[in-house]
Order: C-alpha cells, then sequence, then structure tokens
C-alpha cells in the first residue's frame, strides 16, 4: 500500500513502520498459545475440502509458521506438543430441515412422517457383497439404540417441515457413515373411522392392506445414508430418499445440514479462553501478516484473504461451532483494532458494519462481548475523527486513490454510527458531524501553524519575511482550491458539512492576524525593496479575499475585510516601480529601433509596439490593485496617467534622436558598402577571366584576404543590427555577379570550377560558424539555382554525358503514353558470367513511315554511355517488313562487368528505326532501360529459370528539337572531340524527332 494511506496515530507520513514483528499484539506466551490452537486445528480437520480450500495439509503447515513468525526449532516444539495433546471428541451436527415429495401411506393419501438418525461406527463400502442388503438395513437393526435420535412426528403432510438438530458423535472420520431413516407413524384406528376419511379406490387399498399388517406398526418412507468422509465441513443440500424395494423408486427428497465440529478440544486456549475470544485473536494474527505481506510488495490490500488463511479460519470457526454472528463480531473487533496500527483500506470495514447490523441481537452477546464490541466503537470512531483532522497530510492528492480511501474512512464511520448495535451499547452517542467540524478547525489550526514554522525565513530581513508570507499565502490558497474543488463534496454527501467553509473561516482568520502582525513591525519607514516584496502578498491576499464567493450565506464581515488599508504605505512605491520599469523599457526599445515597418502589415517601428507594450503593463498593474476605496482609486489613476503622459514625452524625444542617429550611420555605411561592393566586382571579375592553371581554392585567396579585413572593420564600426543588414545586402550584391559571370560565354570547365568553389566560400564566409547571416537568409532561390548551374558547368565532358543519360532515364520512367509505340524486352543479368542477357519480344503501335502506310522496323541495341563500354559493339534485331506490331523474339548477350552497371547514366538505349532501302533509316522512337535495374545484378547467385524474369514494356521517346541544357554545355567546348561527337548523334536524333516545339 502506498505511503500515505491512512497511518497509525503517532506516526509521521515518511517514516517507517517498525519492524515487521508479526507478534507485535501479542506476548510470546499468548502467541505460542495461539500457535498451538492452530496448529491443533490444523492437525484435526474434518471434512473434505472445498474446492476453494488448500487441501495440502504440509501447505498450511508452512504457511502458519510464516505467519506466526516461529522458526524451524519453536515450530518442531510445539509441534511435538499438539502430537501429544489427547484428540477432541469428533462431533457431526445435523440438521434435519424439511421434505417434500414423500409417499403417501394413510387412507388420506398423506403421511405422519418422523425420522430417526445416528451414525453407524462402521461404514460399508461399495467392494462388500452386503453392502447393499445394508444400505436397505434400518436405523434401529444397525445402530445401538442409546445412539439413535428421532425427530417429532408431522401429521397428515408429504411435505414436512422439522428444522430440529442433533449432535452426533464419532470416533472414525474414514470408516463411519450417517444413517436416517424416515417412517410414517401409525396408530391404531377403528374401521369405521377409516372408512370416514377414505376418498378413492386407492384408499380403499390402503385399508385391506394394513389389515394383514400388525396394529401399530409404521411404515418406511425411506432412507438416507451418507459416508462422513465424503462430507465437506459444512454441506447444505437435498438428498434423495432410497427404497428398500423397487416399488416405489421415487420417495422424494430430504433437505439436510451437516456441520462436523469439535467437542473438549485438549488445547490451552481452548480450555481457558470463550471460542469467540480464540477465533478473534487468530483472525488478528492472520490478516496483520496478511497486510504486511501485500506492504513487502508495495501492494495495497483489498481485504481479501489468501488461500491458506482462508482455510485455516473456516476449519476453526467450524470445529468450534462459531455462528455466522459471532465470526462477523470476530471479524469487526479484529479488522478495526489492525486498522489503527497497520495500513490498509478502510472499505474493508464495511462489510462487517452491514453484517452485524443485518444479524444484530443484543441478547445474543454476553455483558463482556458488548463492552468490548462498545470500546471498538469508540476507539475506531476516534481513530477515525484523529485521521480526518489530518487529512492534508494523511490523505495527500499526490499519492493516487487518496480521494477514494478519505471517502471510504467517511462512509465507514456515518454508517457506524447509524448501527442499531452502535446506539444500543454506547450510552452516550456522540454527534458525528459536530466531531468531525471540530477536529477539522483543530487539524487547519494546525497545519497553518505548521506551513507557518516550515516557511519561516532563515535571514530575519524585512524583505524575506515579506516573500515567506507570500508563499505562505500561496500555500493556504491552493489548500482552499482542493477543499472546494475535491474534498468538499466528500464531506458534504456523508456528513452534510461543508469543509470549505470550516478551512476557509478557519485560515481566513488565521492569515489576518498573522500578517498584520507581521506588517506591525515594518511600520511607517518602508523600504524599497520591503515594499516590492509586498506587492505580491497583497495580490495573494485579494485573491484569498475574493474566494469568499464561494462561502454560503453568513452574517459579519471577515478579518480580511479592510486588508487594504494595511498596504497604504507601499502605494506610492508600487506605482513608482511600475513608472520606472515602463520608462527604462521604453528607452531600451528606442535604442534597439531600426525605424522600420515591424511586420509586413504593420506601418509602426518596434519601439512603438514596446511601448504599447508599456502602457498595457500600467493598465495591468491598476487591474491588479483593484482598490476598494473609490477616492484613493481615484487619485491612484491620476497618478498612473500623469506617469503615462511623462513617458509619452521621453518617447517622442529619444525616438528624434534615434532617427538623426540612424541618418548619419546610413551615410558611413553606404560609403563602407560601395566600397565592398567594388572590391568584390572587381575580384570576380579577375576570376572568369583568367587562364591561369591554379586549383580553383588558390585562385580565390585574394578573394576571401580582401573580405576578411572589410568585413572585420565593419563589424567593429557597426552595432550588431546594422552589420547584419549590411551583409544581406552585400550577399544578394555578390550573387547578382556571380551570377552574371557565369552567364558568359566561358571557353572551359575551369573558369566554373573557380566560380562554383569561389560561391562555396562565400557562403561559408558570410555565416561565419552562425555568427554571421543564418542559412536561411544565404539560401534563397537566386543562391539554389546558381549552384546547380556551377556545379553542372564545371563538371567534366563525361559527367555530363552520364547526366544526360540519367535525365533520359528519369524521362523515360515518367513517360506513360505510348504515342509512338512501344518495346517489350525481357532483361536478365547472370553474375558468375559477367553476362547481360536481353531478349527482344516484340513491338507495337508503331507510326507508320512508309508510303503504304506501314513501316520497316528493326531495333538496336547499344550500352551507353558510350565511354564507359567502349569494347561492346551496337547489336541489331532483324527488319520485319510492312509491319506495325512486329515480333522479334531475339536474344542478344553482352559481357560487361556489373559495377559498370551501377554507373550514373548506365542504360541499355534501345532506337527502333524504320528501315529505308535508299536513303537513312528514319527513326520510330527510342527507349531507355536503366542497367541498374537489372534482375539477378544484385544476388550472388544466377536466376535458375529465365523464364520466370518478367516483361519490361517501354513507351517509345522522341528527343525534344529545342537544345538541352547539357548538350548546349558540351557544343560549346569545341576542343573536346568526345563531347564533339556525342552532340552530333544526338542532333542527328533530334532532328528526326517528330516531338512539337
Amino acid at each position: 500500500m502506498d505511503a500515505a494511506s491512512e497511518t497509525p496515530v503517532g506516526t509521521l507520513p515518511g517514516e517507517e513502520s517498525p519492524e515487521m514483528d508479526l507478534s507485535h499484539r501479542f506476548s510470546k506466551r499468548e502467541l505460542a498459545l495461539l500457535y498451538e490452537e492452530v496448529l491443533y486445528t490444523i492437525r484435526h480437520r474434518l471434512g473434505k475440502p472445498e474446492h476453494h480450500h488448500v487441501a495440502d495439509v504440509q501447505e498450511l503447515y508452512a504457511y502458519v509458521q510464516k505467519a506466526f513468525g516461529m522458526d524451524a526449532e519453536e515450530h518442531s516444539v510445539i509441534m511435538q506438543q499438539v502430537k501429544e495433546l489427547e484428540s477432541p471428541i469428533f462431533c457431526l451436527k445435523a440438521t434435519v430441515k424439511e421434505a417434500k415429495g414423500i409417499l403417501g401411506k394413510d387412507v388420506s393419501g398423506f403421511s405422519d412422517p418422523y425420522c430417526l438418525l445416528g451414525i453407524e461406527a462402521k461404514s460399508q463400502e461399495p467392494a462388500h457383497p452386503d453392502h447393499k442388503k445394508r444400505m436397505k438395513a434400518v436405523v434401529k437393526d444397525l445402530i445401538p439404540e442409546d445412539q439413535i435420535h428421532r425427530t417429532q412426528v408431522i401429521s397428515q403432510t408429504l411435505s414436512p417441515v422439522w428444522d430440529e438438530t442433533f449432535i452426533l458423535e464419532f470416533e472414525d472420520m474414514e470408516t463411519a457413515s450417517f444413517h436416517l431413516d424416515m417412517w410414517d407413524s401409525d396408530m391404531v384406528e377403528s374401521v369405521r373411522h377409516k372408512l370416514g376419511e377414505l376418498t378413492d379406490l386407492h384408499g380403499l387399498k390402503r385399508i385391506f392392506k394394513d389389515a394383514r399388517k400388525d396394529k401399530g406398526q409404521d411404515d418406511f418412507l425411506g432412507n438416507v445414508v451418507l459416508r462422513l468422509k465424503d462430507l465437506h465441513c459444512w454441506d447444505d443440500q437435498w438428498y434423495q430418499l432410497e427404497p428398500r424395494t423397487e416399488t416405489y423408486p421415487n420417495r422424494g427428497q430430504c433437505h439436510l445440514q451437516f456441520l462436523l465440529t469439535h467437542k473438549k478440544r485438549a488445547t490451552t486456549s481452548s480450555r481457558t479462553q470463550p471460542s469467540y475470544t480464540v477465533h478473534r485473536h487468530l483472525l488478528q494474527q492472520l490478516v496483520s501478516y496478511e497486510i504486511l505481506q501485500h506492504q513487502a510488495g508495495s501492494i495495497a490490500w483489498d481485504g481479501e484473504l489468501s488461500r491458506h488463511a482462508s482455510t485455516v479460519l473456516y476449519l476453526h470457526a467450524t470445529q468450534k461451532d462459531l455462528s455466522d454472528f459471532h465470526q462477523v463480531m470476530a471479524q469487526w473487533l479484529a479488522y478495526s483494532k489492525l486498522y489503527q496500527s497497520l495500513e490498509f483500506n478502510s472499505s474493508c470495514l464495511l462489510h462487517q458494519i452491514t453484517s452485524i447490523e443485518y444479524q444484530w441481537v443484543q441478547e445474543r452477546l454476553r455483558p463482556e462481548q458488548k463492552e468490548e464490541l462498545a470500546e471498538s466503537f469508540q476507539s475506531l470512531l476516534t481513530y477515525g475523527v484523529s485521521l480526518i483532522r489530518r487529512y492534508r497530510i494523511i490523505f495527500p492528492l499526490s499519492v493516487p486513490r487518496s480521494t477514494e480511501r478519505l471517502q471510504s474512512l467517511l462512509r465507514v464511520l456515518v454508517q457506524m454510527c447509524k448501527m442499531k448495535a452502535f446506539h444500543e451499547l454506547c450510552t452516550l452517542s456522540p454527534d458525528l458531524p459536530q466531531m468531525v467540524s471540530t477536529a477539522l478547525k483543530s487539524g487547519t489550526t494546525e497545519w497553518f501553524h505548521m506551513k507557518k514554522q516550515h516557511l519561516k525565513p532563515m535571514v530575519k530581513s524585512m524583505e524575506e519575511n515579506g516573500k515567506a508570507l507570500s508563499r505562505l499565502l500561496l500555500e493556504v490558497i491552493g489548500d482552499l482550491q482542493q477543499c472546494q474543488k475535491i474534498w468538499n463534496k466528500f464531506f458534504i454527501n456523508t456528513l452534510k458539512l461543508n469543509l470549505f467553509s470550516i478551512a476557509y473561516l478557519e485560515l481566513e482568520s488565521l492569515v489576518a492576524e498573522h500578517v498584520q502582525e507581521q506588517l506591525r513591525e515594518v511600520g511607517s519607514s518602508m523600504s524599497k525593496p520591503t515594499a516590492e516584496s509586498l506587492f505580491q502578498l497583497y495580490m495573494n491576499l485579494q485573491e484569498l479575499y475574493q474566494m469568499k464567493g464561494f462561502l454560503p450565506k453568513r452574517d459579519g464581515p471577515l478579518a480580511l475585510s479592510n486588508f487594504h488599508q494595511w498596504f497604504k504605505e507601499a502605494v506610492p512605491q508600487w506605482l513608482q516601480k511600475a513608472y520606472t520599469i515602463a520608462l527604462e523599457r521604453a528607452q531600451r526599445a528606442v535604442q534597439m529601433d531600426q525605424l522600420m515597418p515591424f511586420g509586413e502589415h504593420n506601418k509602426h517601428s518596434t519601439s512603438t509596439v514596446d511601448l504599447s507594450t508599456c502602457y498595457a503593463q500600467i493598465v495591468k498593474t491598476w487591474q491588479q490593485l483593484n482598490w476598494p476605496d473609490p477616492e484613493e482609486a481615484f487619485m491612484i489613476m491620476v497618478k498612473l496617467v500623469e506617469d503615462m503622459c511623462k513617458i509619452a514625452l521621453m518617447y517622442c524625444r529619444l525616438i528624434k534622436e534615434r532617427a538623426e542617429a540612424l541618418s548619419l550611420n546610413e551615410q558611413n555605411e553606404g560609403e563602407a558598402a560601395n566600397r565592398l561592393e567594388k572590391g568584390i566586382a572587381r575580384h570576380i571579375q579577375q576570376l572568369s577571366s583568367s587562364n591561369d592553371t591554379r586549383e580553383p581554392e588558390d585562385s580565390i585567396i585574394p578573394l576571401m584576404k580582401f573580405l576578411e579585413s572589410e568585413l572585420q572593420y565593419l563589424n567593429e564600426h557597426l552595432v550588431q543590427e546594422n552589420f547584419k543588414s549590411l551583409l544581406t545586402l552585400l550577399w544578394h550584391h555578390t550573387l547578382a555577379l556571380l551570377s552574371a559571370a557565369a552567364e558568359q560565354q566561358i571557353p572551359s570547365a575551369q573558369c566554373y570550377k573557380k566560380l562554383h568553389c569561389a560561391l562555396k566560400s562565400l557562403e561559408l564566409c558570410f555565416h561565419a560558424e552562425g555568427c554571421g547571416l543564418p542559412l536561411e537568409t544565404l539560401h534563397t532561390a537566386a543562391f539554389l539555382s546558381l549552384e546547380a548551374h556551377l556545379a553542372l558547368c564545371s563538371a567534366t565532358s563525361r559527367k555530363l554525358i552520364q547526366k544526360y543519360f540519367s535525365n533520359r532515364i528519369q524521362q523515360q520512367l515518367d513517360t506513360s503514353s505510348e504515342k509512338y509505340g512501344a518495346v517489350t524486352i525481357k532483361a536478365l543479368y547472370r553474375p558468375s558470367e559477367q553476362k547481360l542477357r536481353v531478349e527482344v519480344l516484340n513491338a507495337v503501335n508503331l507510326i507508320p513511315l512508309d508510303s503504304n502506310g506501314l513501316s520497316d522496323p528493326f531495333v538496336q541495341l547499344t550500352l551507353e554511355p558510350r565511354h564507359e563500354f567502349p569494347e561492346v559493339v551496337a547489336r541489331t534485331t532483324q527488319c520485319k517488313r510492312n509491319e506495325l506490331h512486329p515480333l522479334f523474339d531475339e536474344a542478344f548477350d553482352f559481357l560487361i562487368p556489373p559495377e559498370k552497371c551501377r554507373q550514373e547514366g548506365a542504360c541499355l538505349l534501345l532506337t527502333v528505326f524504320d528501315y529505308d532501302t535508299l536513303g537513312a533509316n528514319d527513326l520510330e522512337g527510342e527507349a531507355f532501360f536503366p542497367l541498374c535495374h537489372l534482375p539477378g545484378l544484385d544476388t550472388d547467385e544466377d536466376q535458375a529459370d529465365a523464364g520466370r524474369v518478367p516483361q519490361t514494356r517501354l513507351p517509345l521517346t522522341h528527343p525534344k528539337p529545342t537544345g538541352d541544357e547539357i548538350l548546349r554545355l558540351l557544343e560549346s567546348r569545341k576542343g573536346d572531340k568526345e563531347a564533339q561527337a556525342f552532340v552530333k548523334l544526338r542532333k542527328q536524333r533530334a532532328k528526326q524527332s517528330k516531338e512539337m516545339e
């Protein structure tokens, strides 16, 4: 159970309980006698175990040894003593309740039933040859006459009710059996009397039958035979009446109740103490152990006993023949006593309260039991009220289920005080609501003084005292909010008590007294820090006073009614502080103002926005004061308006001076910016026009040195805001210069590399590892476009060719239209042979290029880029005459290493031509298959079945006739033969393209 559940009186929450001594309620001698009693109970167990009880005796011995805290030696000694004790007298407490559906043996159709019952010392096992005969034998033939018990005769009925109880003793549970015979009592009557009762032919038949038997002989109605070892400790059920003959097999049922008990138990406790007391002590010991076991596992005990404890207590109660009422009484006394020393939920007591109230009959208790019960009521009431008095500590909201535990305790106390037993036994029945109300008042006072002591400042100065008072007020306000929102409903629902009203009136009075006492020490000479510390106290008092709105109607003023008068000397200093703070903030705002519009839709500068915030803070101070006296409130308002006017005049003067200063700074900044712009433009021009063969990193050194010296000077002579503004302007200007240089016709990629290196270096310079412009400012759309352009222009020709095929592969993947037709292939790579196998299956929907409306298509297969596959020659399929849907079904093998397939832009180019005999072949279309997607490329083993390779349908495309950027770059490199050859081939394809401009 959690640490903040119901705690014993005198134990503070958070303190550890005493050691887990299971015998803390009994002396060592008393515990030993009680242990002897429980061992004796287990040793002489009677009856078949219930399904929910523990059947193993050794398990029960081990359990009680732990529950009583006995070591092996102590257990062995007491166990030996128990074995030497005389066994008890075993008894079967049999109650014959009623019967139904029995045979009617009299002329009237009814019977006069009675029962004979007893115990046969030696039962007949089913295997015995005479078993059937013995089962039909009557009680008076099996059991001695002095051991036979007889019920009353119930006249003229077929559903007799006896409800008679008999105590039957026996010695051996294993061999004994219970016998019950039911007879119809017959008295001698005249024939005339019997004829008078005759109602039908069956009655006449009975008259003739009676005439043949002896006078006064009773009729057998049925019997019940049970082996005692088949009975539970307590049984209550209907049993079938068995016949002696098969004439009438259905003879009705008999309702019997059995209880296996002891007589003359030899234990000291049984001989010297009442059974009720011994059972209560045993219950107390086992329950305390159960609770401590749950606490050790940090689990809350819910009142449910373990199977072992339930078994032991059940055996003891039945063997001692304790009534249900006395068992409930024992539970109440044990639980209510343990509740005051161990931690568990008080809801466990509700069951006992309900049971006692339901079964209450005062005459069933002896005087000492009445006194004991009355004492338990008074003790629990006193203890429960003490917990309620300290509910803030015992039931803190920081601990889960605290509200449920307090609610349960209140319900237990209320139900207990409503009990008939409580009113009859407690001569001075207390007024529970009055007791709780008094306890809550005293508990609230104790809590307040405890908090006051806890928050007492270490250094006794007026400033620290003011802060301590404010913290104390916050604690009080928080407590009252909890009372009002959480706790109050529980007290109103159970006791009709308004907890908030009780706590508020008590705390309000205590706070007023304490604050006035502290403020009297301040006197009229109040320092500025002291006055400032009292402002928070004033607002806290105001919040506390406003909570009076939750009180029910009451007469008379509160102690806090005129609390504002206690702070009259501090008000001028509060107003002065509000003025000083607003003035300083307005001055700082003017210093930081760049006289630029604040936001896209706001025409005001930043200082104007800050000034309005200063005014809003002054208005908030006025609202926080909420001074109740109208005349004094008017004077305060006048003072605040005057202060706002002073701030406005000061702001106008300072903003004028700021505008003049910024105008002068802009002139100086403009000269510096012009010098920087010219210098950057000169160095970039040199980079783009020089033909030196130095590395790009070496070429930009003069530009970076120039920037470093100039920017360092500006950083030292400009305020940070102006410096960053200048950096932003310079960055946009530099991007424009680099873009202009990149747009010129530059003969080689080396110059582009220099510009690209310059751009990346300038980015690092202007960012300055986070001390300059942020990356969001640097990475404009112009920067990203320029960076991509320079990266492309500075690439080698072969890199550009690879980039071109990568773009065409992406276009192929994005194409879904088949307006130029499509070609279907199957491609598979075999890693073991480093062989690419391509099957050209067919082409469909080709465009007609001959005059007859058809075409003569064939497919050319090449691996691109050519510089990656220089030794692989182009392959072609056969030409299919006059076809727009040719079926090729041809396979080609290419020897290529796998790493080449993974290169950027590596692809299989399938070009479909229309064969012309006289002129050049016409272009039907081309398709690009990326080699990086080849089936089998990324596996270690060859695919076993090439037939499972999926077909790939590739839409045919035409190159766009408009110049590609990469092709333009390659064309500009006049000295690069490889670039020129590639551009020439692609231009030939573009001329045959059917794509529109």
